[in-house]
């Protein structure tokens, strides 16, 4: 194997795999260097793609528990072989990660599972871990290194994850039973989805939110909406809460949670406790101490416009560096960064980057929040269209939720969109494009939407922004 590249990219998850395939496309010769042995990182082998396997697993388990019935549907006898429905989300990651295996093949894209340590702006130390040459060690330069590692559960201090009684994300996704009692600690993305499948299972979920509402970050009738939905589903939030201490005794755990506004504390027993309070980077181990990596306190990289550290020749993208923790977001800092080294004009317009929570329902964002807007003095106007309107949402028997628009005031270019409700994930890519291109809400309004289609909502959501909605 060469030891001299155009590219080494250190990490092959969304952010690193795509960069490496851009840049070979450009003809740049690109090393992938990786501590797994499987491709694909956090979001293909132990975040996105298996939780969304298991969240369509327990979709249907739930939807024909509960909703057939009203379809003429009758279903006797129904149970759940977890055994076999983890076997397949098992099978779907693999096929996944296979299909990047065939992406490297055939754009000659060269990948060592190796623990990667940054010497300086053109040398990478790499120490490998395959079981063939385990522990050797050897240098690799490159004209360009970029960082693309990602990002690492936050754990409690004090708590000790044992993969077992208390878990993160990653295990939380491989237990072999339904928990009795399952305890989220976090309100956000991750944990909602995963409570939400353990949840259709029959387990009891309780999350504990240290803030007001979940998934903050969502505009606030968003958040709402959400809250509504899951409680009706049978999931417990304990709000303004922290978790101040967890024993674990006899196989279990006793959670001590401290009401923040005031009040005693409420004691809780779980069999599982998963600690889903955010991500940090893994930026650690890379030796950019030693560099003098410009990074805050959370280890977070600084770079310019450009994705390029202190040291012109080593870029970031991804969880790295600031901005969502997003894998289309690292893909399309990937891309970006791979045309901006290939010599072409490379650019991500982060006022575009869509967010989902793929709970049922599921919730979708793009652009500024309703709060944002206020907070920074934008005039603004919005239209905000329920799923009752929609004739297709009726005829599949699933009206929950609602399309909102927010549109500047004077210009009427769309600042922000907002769904809950079946499918929202796909629907926003239209207001994502939308947003991409410059439209206006009257833009949206006169496109003419398919009938019958839940996408009709969003048209009568621009509609509603200056009041003629046709079916509200």
């Amino acid at each position: 194997m060469s030891g001299t590249y155009d590219v080494i990219i250190i990490g092959t998850g969304p952010g690193g795999y795509v960069a490496a395939i851009r840049a070979a496309q450009l003809g740049l010769s690109v090393l992938c260097l990786d501590r797994r042995a499987v491709l694909g990182g956090t979001c293909l082998n132990v975040g996105c793609i298996p939780s969304k396997a298991l969240l369509q697993s327990t979709h249907k388990y739930h939807a024909a528990s509960h909703d057939y019935a009203d379809h003429g549907i009758k279903i006797g006898g129904l149970e759940v072989d977890l055994e076999l429905m983890m076997e397949r989300k098992n099978s779907v990651v693999g096929q996944t990660t296979k299909g990047i295996e065939y992406l490297f093949r055939k754009n000659k894209i060269a990948f060592i599972q190796a623990s990667a340590r940054i010497i300086d702006g053109h040398s990478v130390e790499a120490t490998y871990l395959d079981s063939n040459e385990s522990g050797k060690v050897e240098t690799f330069t490159a004209k360009e290194i970029i960082i693309a590692t990602g990002s690492q559960p936050i754990v409690m201090p004090g708590v000790e994850v044992d993969g077992k009684i208390v878990v993160t994300s990653t295990e939380a996704l491989e237990l072999s039973s339904v928990p009795r009692h399952l305890v989220v600690v976090g309100g956000g993305y991750i944990g909602l989805e995963i409570g939400s499948i353990w949840r259709r299972l029959g387990a009891r979920v309780t999350v504990v939110e240290f803030k007001s509402r979940i998934a903050e970050a969502l505009d606030h009738d968003l958040s709402r909406a959400l809250a509504k939905e899951l409680t009706a589903q049978g999931m417990e939030f304990l709000l303004n809460s922290r978790v101040e201490k967890i024993l674990i005794q006899n196989g279990a755990a006793s959670l001590t949670v401290i009401p923040t506004e005031g009040g005693e504390p409420i004691l809780l027993e779980a069999d599982v406790v998963l600690i889903s309070m955010g991500r940090r980077p893994s930026t650690a181990g890379l030796g950019l101490e030693s560099l003098g990596m410009v990074m805050d306190s959370r280890g977070t990289i600084e770079v310019d416009d450009q994705y390029r550290t202190h040291i012109p020749s080593i870029r970031a993208i991804g969880d790295v560096i600031a901005g969502p923790m997003l894998a289309h977001k690292a893909s399309e800092e990937g891309i970006a960064v791979a045309e901006l080294i290939a010599g072409r004009h490379g650019h991500v317009n982060y006022d575009a980057i869509p967010a989902v929570v793929y709970t049922s329902p599921e919730v979708a964002s793009v652009g500024r929040t309703e709060e944002q807007l206020i907070a920074e003095n934008i005039d603004y106007k919005f239209g905000r269209i329920p799923f009752t309107a929609s004739g297709r949402a009726r005829a599949n028997g699933n009206t929950v939720g609602f399309v909102k628009i927010l549109a500047d005031a004077r210009t009427d270019r769309i600042l922000g969109a907002h769904i809950i409700g079946e499918d929202a994930g796909g629907m926003i890519a239209e207001l994502v494009l939308a947003m991409e291109f410059g439209a206006t809400s009257e833009d949206l309004a006169r496109t003419c939407h398919a009938h019958p289609t839940l996408n009709e909502t969003v048209m009568e959501a621009a509609l509603a922004v200056e009041q003629r909605a046709i079916h509200f």
